[in-house]
């Protein structure tokens, strides 16, 4: 930005925005009017709106990856528990009409013990996803 010839020109702020620029002029020790400069000036500079895009597609492209992954995460879930629905009614048998009490009593200790083999899982860190990953590869 050149310091020769110079034009004037004159424009009202709100408040809150005049109080930030004196502000951020005083923190950086320069003027008002420089700083106004630069930022108009970037404003206005076609680079800005091109750095802009590159960033927004930057991310996009992070989050779409994300995406992907949590696709295939939830995709190998729900593999998983179908294969285990589709294992335990083959070997699962129909229940007489006399054991009702006793079985659903079987049924909560064997959930139980399912919901504690998972929190031991989790909580070692171990993933099914990974598992597949090692079998795919």
């Amino acid at each position: 930005m050149s310091k020769g010839n110079r034009i004037k020109h004159t424009f009202r702020l709100p408040p809150d925005l005049s109080r930030q620029l004196a502000d951020y002029a005083g923190r950086r020790r320069v003027s008002q009017a420089s700083v106004v400069e630069a930022a108009i000036a970037s404003f206005l500079s076609p680079d800005g709106s091109e750095r802009m895009e590159a960033a927004f597609s930057r991310r996009l492209d992070r989050i779409s990856r994300q995406l992907d992954k949590l696709d295939y995460h939830v995709e190998v879930g729900n593999e998983a528990v179908a294969l285990f629905v589709r294992f335990w009614l083959g070997v699962t048998p129909s229940l007489p009409d006399d054991e009702p009490s006793s079985a659903k009593a079987a049924g909560e200790q064997r959930f139980g013990n399912y919901v504690e083999a998972l929190a031991r899982r989790v909580e070692q860190g171990q993933r099914l996803s990974s598992l597949v990953d090692e079998k795919v590869r």
